[in-house]
């Protein structure tokens, strides 16, 4: 299993961001792990067009679970794939919140984007009030069963990130972020078998050059979904080389 570094841009970035794009396949033409960067939309096909034959995988930031239709500002899983996506961010925590994503919205999402060829990267974390209220795990399970399509261990990516972490800042603790990732490794055990090995469990939330290292040597941490730090080829390379070493 080849870790991943994943990298979510967010609403950053014009066309001479691609210039960063440039600049991460120029220091890491062959790393260890696999590269990932997920644009905003304007700018996948132009990212997916820099990277194409590199070792760089871009993906989508989310998609809409129709295939086609009358949804208009919205984009499908076969559009993503068409414009050059290999994956799709589903269920981020911003998602969720400012758009009222449910769980089963987010499985039907996933359902559309195994079904267009893409690897869902679907993502599951607690709110502080829910982790001062000791109920992490329980809403880890809820989200993860609601939210995971039927999938193979090629097709599916599982991203935990604590809300309170995501752009703050504050990172839990290793011992935290090791018991959730223990605890996701069991649950989709419990649910696909000895398939569930091969599926790679990400950590989210504030990471950075600084804290990579110690983070990616966590059992079970099989590489990381990036925020702010992706969004520049030094901090996101730094990263990558800290996942090769691990």
């Amino acid at each position: 299993m080849k870790k991943l570094a994943a990298g979510n841009w967010k609403m950053n970035g014009t066309a001479a961001s691609l210039a960063e794009v440039q600049a991460l396949l120029a220091a890491h033409p062959a790393p260890k792990c696999e590269m990932l960067l997920c644009p905003p939309a304007t700018l996948l096909a132009q990212m997916a067009w820099a990277a194409k034959g590199s070792v760089l995988a871009v993906g989508g930031q989310d998609c809409h679970a129709k295939a086609s239709g009358a949804h208009t500002g919205d984009i499908s899983a076969a559009m993503l794939k068409d414009a050059g996506a290999a994956y799709v961010i589903l269920g981020h925590s911003e998602r969720r919140a400012d758009h009222g994503e449910t769980d089963a919205q987010v499985r039907a999402k996933a359902e559309a984007a195994l079904a267009a060829g893409l690897v869902a990267v679907v993502c599951v974390g607690e709110t502080e009030a829910q982790r001062d209220a000791g109920t992490t795990l329980d809403v880890i399970d809820s989200q993860l069963a609601g939210s995971v399509p039927e999938a193979t261990a090629a097709t599916l990516v599982v991203a935990y990130e604590p809300v309170w972490a995501i752009g703050t800042g504050r990172t839990p603790t290793l011992a935290e972020i090791a018991e959730v990732h223990a605890f996701l490794r069991a649950r989709l055990t419990d649910r696909f078998g000895a398939d569930a090995a091969g599926v790679r469990l990400l950590y989210g939330g504030s990471v950075k050059p600084s804290n990579a290292a110690e983070i990616f040597g966590l059992p079970n941490v099989d590489g990381a979904l990036v925020g702010g730090a992706s969004l520049k080829a030094a901090d996101f390379g730094a990263i990558v080389a800290a996942l090769s070493a691990a």
